[in-house]
């Protein structure tokens, strides 16, 4: 059956904030000084709350690794070319890369969705739901149609239904497509208003040059597109990426099912922003799983009202900050529901 995106959005629903409150309830009375936790309570509720169960334990976690190609990536933008992204991919299926390593630690599911690469990509494993071969040049006009937009996102809605059919209460995103920080600092630009020389950064490392070079072809995609912000289709139509799309769409397919999805780096924090611009309530089923270097990062949390898990210097995508995150959500989780209560322990509480 095919999920239309339209019909996804209207199954999202706010998140519970009674189930919040009774997380907190427990976790307060855990054999444990109150709040010496941390972040790792305000995880246990984040997670409880959008599952709706306090006692809610992560069962088959699985990153989404979105792959799609960029015209743009032509306009020197990138350390690498465009050829990298099929490469990248073949490694992904062959289990050399960085997230295959850090999937298998936190013990997720890795699947790599081909929704938009300039190449072929039928590698052993690797999901086909390419939509088109990479998008358009957006210096000279939109980056895809409206149809293809909605297309990628309900190709992102559709991966997500599957998976939690299967038994995943946990997704991460992830990307792969050289140039994809382009239109990340696009969105970001966008929906922030803060400046292109603000939020762009250097992906995948390039030079002081290249990164000025770089600055100027965000301001001219902006200027020659005209995308509404108050549109979240329109902006990933005219200035977005179809690995952009897919994981919007994955967050607003796990949202319609109460799953929680860990948000990875920069690229899959726009994908966000269009989940949010569609369905502002999709935002209570996102945890910014770390803070990536990338500048324009931090304001995209923000304008999500999102803290990062974790802070450890990294920009490379593929879903490797959702890998890492995973583990402190399950961490969390065992401890809302398995850490006795000072009742149970028969451990005197602290004097009031």
């Amino acid at each position: 059956m095919s999920l239309k995106l339209d019909d996804v959005v209207k199954l999202i629903t706010p998140v519970d904030v009674g189930v919040a409150a009774a997380a907190r309830r427990r976790l307060d009375s855990l054999t444990k000084p109150l709040g010496s936790l941390g972040m790792l309570e305000e995880t246990a509720v984040k997670y409880a709350t959008a599952r709706g169960d306090v006692f809610a334990q992560v069962r088959r976690p699985a990153i989404l690794t979105f792959a799609g190609d960029h015209g743009v990536a032509k306009k020197g933008i990138s350390a690498y070319p465009p050829e990298v992204t099929p490469q990248m991919v073949a490694n992904f299926a062959s289990g050399g890369a960085a997230i295959n390593v850090l999937s298998r630690h936190a013990g997720a599911e890795l699947s790599v969705i081909d929704i938009g690469v300039a190449a072929p990509c039928e590698f052993p494993g690797v999901i086909q739901r390419k939509v088109a071969p990479g998008t358009a040049d957006f210096t000279e006009g939109p980056a895809m149609t409206e149809e293809q937009a909605r297309k990628a996102i309900e190709v992102g809605i559709e991966v997500a239904d599957s998976h939690i059919s299967q038994g995943s209460t946990l997704l991460g995103t992830g990307d792969m497509g050289i140039g994809n920080t382009t239109p990340s600092s696009a969105i970001i630009a966008l929906l922030t208003g803060k400046g292109p020389e603000v939020v762009t950064g250097r992906g995948t490392g390039i030079d002081d040059g290249q990164l000025r070079h770089k600055v100027g072809v965000v301001q001219r995609i902006l200027e020659v597109n005209r995308p509404d912000a108050r549109d979240g289709l329109d902006v990933l139509a005219k200035v977005g990426g179809f690995e952009i799309g897919g994981i919007a769409g994955l967050i607003l397919g796990a949202a319609a099912r109460r799953k929680p999805v860990l948000v990875d780096g920069f690229i899959s924090t726009a994908g966000a922003l269009i989940a949010a611009a569609l369905c502002p309530a999709a935002k209570g089923y996102m945890v910014a799983s770390h803070l990536s270097v990338e500048p324009g990062h931090l304001a995209m949390l923000d304008t999500l009202g999102k803290r990062a898990l974790l802070d450890m210097n990294m920009r490379l995508g593929e879903g490797t900050g959702s890998a890492l995150a995973m583990c402190v959500v399950d961490a969390a989780a065992r401890v809302l529901s398995d850490v006795a209560t000072f009742a149970e322990a028969a451990v005197s509480g602290a004097d009031k």
